[in-house]
């Protein structure tokens, strides 16, 4: 019988059988070690409808709204090891379906909207009715939003009637309103971290749009840019400049200093993506007091992700088991919050650290830690028992199968590899490679995003394409597919070709090119009237 303990590859010599190699723990990188320190639960809260919206307050002990049904639900940020109802909640007011409630910045009042079209304002430490009742709206209010700063008196609020007003909540008045705001429902709202008179909209009409209530009302909004799909949810990050932004499947980072200009777009979630948050990562090194901010997002396909924006990248993913509405996380970075589709809120608690003595050594573990198991014996079972002795260097009697050549793949292979669709359309640009592009593009179109993607270029980008439909859409190779193109570009982008100078010139160019190719043509059928005769003459 062949001895099992002997190395599948490379061929060991009979006379001498050397051990696999021992196992190398995983090495956990900070962040994912703040993420496995929380303890998951489900929030026993009796709901059974969507959970809409989810907000912590600003200051301690940051209680936990939820938006759910008629009423807003209250949870002790303070109870441990999970969060519990506060004793007068929830609060319900509400003749309707509650939306979007919001903390003041000192966390003693909280506003919501509703579907009958209220915004009313309650006490967050005690039962009670409304203290205000802010009456403007004819529909659905599906945006409260308090500033973020210290502005104790005023609120903005948004509804599906297009109109956003301003207001003065200590005398329920409106400072000012804005009907028809938007051309669609207003479905999402964020304040500014910088300015309490400054923020931002986000409506069903594809766009978002960023005011100030210290200019003109003929001014504002002072700026506007196209999303590309309905908007779910707008959310400014902590340094105020970049504005946060989701709808449909991606989220879309802008940054409003340069007048709205697209610096990075997100597609890690399959389905629609309906609310974005902040959370701090917690940092053990002293340089690192608040945390490090990270975007997190949530969407119907059931995952939370969480998006650092200092490089551009997806740090950690969770996956739920259904169709996510809502999240938060506390400013503490000790707790979070995921509303669900079906009422369940799933709740995340920092696990608490305890102090044990061990000799004269004192170690501080995780309360419910789990220890790893012990190392196990490879099995033929296992599909590492058949990667032992790769490491090995081989002998003189061994038979060595060499691997095959790594095929070197350009740059732009190698991000369509990573379903990077954009990012490889524009390396296929830069590269000014006829070839190259309409491969990328026939790639591109098997996989149904050309079309996305040229909805998500950047001016500058937008211009490459431009430029490369000029050069070649009327060679003869590529004409039949790039004049199609050429029409599908000038459609989807024609609100930013008109905008900017360079594009306009672009388009002029190509249309003059156009122009020659169809008068050549001409020229072409005429030679051709008179040929054909001739051939047929010269043929008798």
């Amino acid at each position: 019988m062949a001895d099992e303990s002997k190395p599948f590859f490379p061929v060991e010599s009979a006379h001498h059988v050397k051990p696999p190699p021992p196992r190398r723990p995983q090495s956990l990188t900070p962040e994912s070690r703040f993420w496995r320190s929380f303890r998951h639960s489900e929030l026993a809260s009796g709901l059974i409808l969507p959970v809409t919206a989810l907000e912590f307050s600003p200051v301690a002990p940051y209680h936990v709204a939820a938006a759910c049904s008629a009423a807003v639900h209250l949870f002790d940020g303070a109870a441990s090891p999970s969060l519990a109802p506060l004793p007068h909640s929830p609060l319900s007011g509400f003749s309707d379906i509650a939306y979007s409630p919001s903390f003041r910045c000192d966390g003693a009042l909280l506003a919501a909207g509703g579907e009958s079209g209220l915004v009313q304002v309650f006490r967050v430490d005690k039962a009670g009715p409304p203290l205000r009742r802010l009456r403007a709206h004819g529909r659905p209010v599906r945006v409260v939003r308090y500033p973020r700063l210290a502005d104790k008196i005023h609120l903005f609020s948004g509804g599906d009637d297009a109109l956003l007003a301003y207001w003065d909540v200590s005398s329920e008045a409106q400072v000012v309103s804005f009907p028809g705001a938007h051309r669609d429902y207003i479905r999402a709202g964020s304040a500014s971290p910088t300015s309490p008179e400054v923020f931002a909209t986000g409506s069903y009409d594809h766009t978002v749009k960023l005011w100030d209530i210290r200019v003109p009302p003929g001014s504002n909004p002072f700026l506007g840019f196209g999303h590309g799909d309905p908007v779910e949810s707008v959310l400014f990050l902590p340094s105020g400049g970049l504005l946060a932004t989701a709808g449909g499947n991606v989220v879309k980072i802008w940054d409003i200093i340069t007048g709205g200009k697209l610096i990075h777009t997100i597609e890690s979630h399959n389905k629609t993506v309906t609310s974005l948050c902040l959370g701090r990562i917690k940092n053990e090194s002293p340089s690192h007091d608040g945390g490090e901010p990270r975007l997190l997002s949530v969407s119907i396909d059931g995952y939370m992700k969480s998006f650092d924006f200092s490089t551009f990248k997806i740090t950690h993913s969770m996956r739920y088991p259904a169709q996510l509405l809502s999240v938060g996380f506390s400013p503490s970075g000790n707790a979070r919050v995921v509303g669900t589709s079906d009422g369940v809120i799933y709740m995340g608690m920092k696990k608490r650290k305890r102090q044990e003595e061990k000799g004269t050594n004192a170690a501080s573990e995780l309360d419910g830690f789990i220890p790893e198991p012990e190392k196990q014996v490879l099995r033929p079972t296992n599909y590492r028992y058949f990667h032992r002795g790769k490491s090995e260097k081989p002998q003189d009697t061994d038979y060595v199968i060499q691997r095959a050549a790594k095929v070197k793949l350009a740059e732009h292979d190698k991000l369509l590899k990573k379903f990077w669709h954009k990012e490889a359309l524009v390396v296929a640009l830069s590269q000014k490679s006829a070839s190259s592009v309409a491969a990328v593009m026939e790639e591109l179109v098997a996989r149904k995003k050309l079309l996305k993607c040229v909805a998500n270029l950047d001016v500058d980008e937008l211009g490459l394409l431009l430029r490369f439909l000029h050069k070649n859409a009327t060679s003869p190779r590529y004409a039949r597919f790039l004049m199609g193109l050429t029409k599908k570009v000038l459609e989807m982008r024609a609100y930013d070709i008109q905008s900017n100078n360079n594009l306009r010139i672009c388009v002029r160019n190509l249309k003059r090119m156009i122009a020659e190719e169809i008068q050549i043509q001409r020229t072409l059928q005429e030679i051709q009237g008179m040929i054909s005769p001739l051939l047929v003459i010269a043929g008798r």
